[in-house]
Parts: structure tokens; sequence; C-alpha cells
């Protein structure tokens, strides 16, 4: 019976290595615009996803206000609605979609998708004023999006 036990444990280790992130253009939108499946297959970390909130490389609270993170930045964005209670309003899937690409959800929206890099127009390299040259990187990776999520489940 012990040996039993440990060659299934191995196989739940070996299958979550096995998981593969999904690329950019290969998420899965549902019919709201909300992507079910993980990016990563790894559950999300909640500090690193309260760091790219900050002045990461989401900088998030450029655009809208999180209370939670009023004392380490002072001045939040009033272009996005505030994030407070978003873990209680939005599912994890709904907030995915929405990081991944928001014109999914809201067509109409100021916020960039995060996770997508073709369907652009006139993409710059950076603030160098020269056209890109070579593939798009998507603004935040898989794990990062995953990490965003997980915080964002916390503010409930």
């Amino acid at each position: 019976m012990k040996r039993t036990i440990q060659f299934v444990a191995g196989l739940a280790i070996t299958a979550t290595a096995a998981v593969a992130e999904v690329a950019p253009g290969d998420v899965v939108f549902g019919d709201y615009g909300e992507v079910v499946e993980s990016l990563t297959g790894v559950a999300g970390d909640p500090e690193a996803g309260r760091a790219v909130m900050n002045k990461g490389s989401g900088n998030c609270v450029a655009c809208h206000q999180v209370t939670e993170l009023l004392e380490v930045f002072p001045f939040h964005g009033e272009v996005g609605p505030s994030l407070d209670y978003v873990g209680e309003r939005w599912t994890e899937a709904d907030l995915r979609g929405i990081l991944v690409n928001a014109k999914n959800v809201f067509p109409d929206t100021m916020m960039p998708a995060f996770y997508k890099v073709d369907g652009f127009n006139r993409l710059g390299d950076g603030f160098t004023g020269k056209a890109l040259e070579g593939p798009a990187s998507p603004l935040l990776t898989a794990q990062q999006i995953e990490d965003v999520i997980a915080y964002l489940m916390t503010l409930q």
C-alpha cells in the first residue's frame, strides 16, 4: 500500500510539472470574455501580484484606486473603477479574461491587453519613437497574470 501511495504522489508531481504555459495566441475565451483555464497551471502568488499592481510592470494603480495600497502609493488613478472588493464582484476566470484582453469584456475600455501580442496598429518600441522590429511581447507574463489574479481575489 505504501508503494502505491508514493507512486500516485509521483504522478501528481509529474502531471503538475508537465503543464505548459498557454501562449498569448492560444488563450481560449468564453462567451463573455472569461478565461477559465489558468495560463500556467501554477497557482498565483498574491504578494507577487501585489508588487505587479503597484508601480511594477502592471502599474494598475496608475488608473485604478485600491484602498489597501494607499499607504504604499498615495496617488492612485481615477480613470478605471476602484478595485476594492473586486474579488467579490468577479470570478478568477472573469479577472483572467479582463487582464488578458479587457476589450473582449469591455469593448470601449482604455485598459491595455496585458497578454496580447498581435492585432495592434503602429506598435512602437517602448518610448523610442521607432516601430517595433520583430515579434511583440506581452506586457505581463502568464505567471504575472496569475499572480495579479491571486492578489485581486484577496480584495474582498
